[in-house]
Formats: C-alpha cells, structure tokens, sequence
C-alpha cells in the first residue's frame, strides 16, 4: 500500500479546508499545492476534474530525515492528492510514511516516517469525524 485514502462528502476546496484543520492540529501542513486541474488546461488543452496535488510536511520530521540522510530529502514533502470522485464528493489519498521508510532503508528516517504514520493516523481520524 502507498497511500491511506478516505472518501469526504463535501467539494474539493471544502474537504481540502478541512485537511488542513486536521494537519494543523498534527503540528503538520501543506507547504505547496498543484492545481492539475488548470495545467493540464493551460498546458495540453485538456478537461479533467477538479485534482490538487499537495506537499504534506511537519518541519520536525523533515528535519530528522535531512539530517539522517541529505539527499533523503528528494522524499520530502510526503505526497498527498485530492479529487473529486463526482461532484461534491472528494478523495484525498495521502502517502504512506511506511512507503518512504523502505525506499529510505535508514533507521533514523525508518523512526521518523513511524512517527509521521502516527500523526496521519490522527489526521484520518479527524477526517472521519
């Protein structure tokens, strides 16, 4: 498995709203966010629904990784995506921290991306409620 997933009856921006509130309280966040949505318009001419690419990341955990291995860093932030499956329904499908720890194979970054499970584990529990 790569991703944890959770389906929210609520649109996009909505359920992306509350993504937030629920990182925020992990002491995580979004340090960037890709409309796909507007580039495959702007770039290929293409129509597809509303899809955001966001960088999940908590400055604690990206510091343990940096520093237990530098170029660990090209895994960092953890890759979250979010969609509507139909309208007013949207899936955000976050990375699994276990993914990155067995890319990593470093026990300092295997640590961090356990501890990073136990945030979004938090953050998928307060995405249910």
């Amino acid at each position: 498995m790569y991703a944890h997933t959770i389906e929210l009856a609520m649109p996009i921006d909505q359920a992306i709203e509350k993504l937030k509130a629920a990182l925020a309280e992990a002491k995580m966040g979004v340090v960037s966010e890709v409309d796909v949505q507007a580039i495959m318009k702007t770039k290929i001419d293409h129509d597809i629904p509303p899809y955001r690419l966001l960088g999940v990341c908590a400055p604690g955990i990206a510091k343990a990784v940096i520093e237990a291995d530098r170029d660990a860093g090209a895994l960092l932030p953890c890759g979250c995506c979010v969609y509507e499956t139909s309208p007013g329904n949207t899936r955000i499908a976050l990375q699994d921290p276990g993914s990155i720890a067995k890319l990593a194979d470093n026990a300092a970054i295997g640590a961090a991306m356990q501890t990073t499970q136990g945030h979004l584990a938090g953050v998928i529990a307060k995405l249910k409620a």
